[in-house]
C-alpha cells in the first residue's frame, strides 16, 4: 500500500529520500545542480554585504552629523564625541557579526569557484581533493569561518581605525583650538571625572584599538583580494 503523502509522519518513499544521492552518482545531474545552487550562495553573499555595508553608511553618517553639531558652536560640549564614540562602538559589535555571516556564504562561493570552475577553465587539479565531501559537511553542519577576533580585527582595519581616528582628533582639537577660553583639561572633562582621566582613558581606548588592528592572526577570512601586487591580467603588451 502506498504511503499516504497526506500523513506528516508517513516517510517518503526510499527513491524519493535518495534524489540527491542519484544527483551525486550522475556527472551530468550534478552539473545541472551546481549552478543552482551557486546562484543561491551569491545571493546570500550579496544580501548580507548589503547589511554590512549599511551598517558603515549609518556610522558615517552617524559621524558626519556629530562632528557638525560639535563643531557648531564654541558652546556645545567635547564629551558629546565621545557619545559618539560609543555608538561606533555599537555599531562595530554588529557589523562583527553581519561579516562573520558574510564571511560564511562568500566562503562557500570562493570553494566552488576554486574547485569547480577554476578547474573547468583549466583541468590541473581541484585545490581541495575531497570538496564535494567538505561542502556536503559544511552544508549539514554549518560553520563560522572567521573568529570573532579576526572579524573585529578586519573592521577596524578597513573601516573603524579610520572612523575612531577621526573622533580622537576631532576631540583633541575641540578641547584645544576651539575652546581657547578653557584650560583643556576643563573642556575634557565629565562630571565628576577630571579631565587627566577623560584623557587618559581615552588613550587607553586607542592603544587598545592599534593593539587589536595590529596583533598577528593566522588569517582564516577566505577569497578576499589581499596582500597580493596588481598584475598585468589581459595585458598583451608582451605577446
Amino acid at each position: 500500500m502506498p504511503p499516504d503523502r497526506d500523513d506528516p509522519e508517513t516517510p517518503l518513499d526510499r527513491d524519493d529520500q535518495e534524489v540527491g544521492a542519484d544527483a551525486a552518482a550522475d556527472s551530468d545531474s550534478l552539473l545541472n545542480i551546481l549552478p543552482h545552487f551557486y546562484r543561491g550562495e551569491v545571493s546570500q553573499a550579496n544580501s548580507a554585504q548589503d547589511r554590512i555595508d549599511r551598517t558603515t553608511d549609518w556610522a558615517i553618517a552617524l559621524l558626519a552629523a556629530l562632528l557638525s553639531l560639535v563643531f557648531s558652536s564654541p558652546d556645545m560640549p567635547a564629551f558629546l564625541l565621545l557619545i559618539g564614540l560609543f555608538v561606533l562602538c555599537i555599531f562595530l559589535f554588529y557589523e562583527v557579526r553581519r561579516y562573520r555571516f558574510y564571511d560564511h556564504w562568500r566562503a562557500r562561493v570562493r570553494f566552488v569557484q576554486e574547485n569547480v570552475f577554476a578547474n573547468a577553465l583549466e583541468p590541473v587539479g581541484v585545490e581541495h581533493p575531497y570538496w564535494r565531501e567538505e561542502l556536503s559537511d559544511d552544508l549539514r553542519n554549518p560553520t563560522f569561518k572567521v573568529s570573532t577576533r579576526e572579524a573585529l580585527t578586519r573592521r577596524i582595519k578597513r573601516v573603524y581605525g579610520l572612523l575612531f581616528s577621526v573622533v580622537g582628533v576631532a576631540w583633541i582639537f575641540k578641547i584645544s583650538l576651539f575652546t581657547p577660553e578653557q584650560q583643556w583639561t576643563e573642556a575634557a572633562e565629565l562630571p565628576g571625572v577630571h579631565g587627566y582621566y577623560v584623557a587618559a582613558a581615552l588613550g587607553a581606548f586607542y592603544v587598545a584599538v592599534v593593539v587589536l588592528a595590529l596583533w598577528p592572526t593566522p588569517r582564516r577570512a577566505k577569497g578576499e583580494i589581499y596582500g597580493e601586487e596588481p598584475g598585468d591580467w589581459k595585458n598583451d603588451s608582451d605577446e
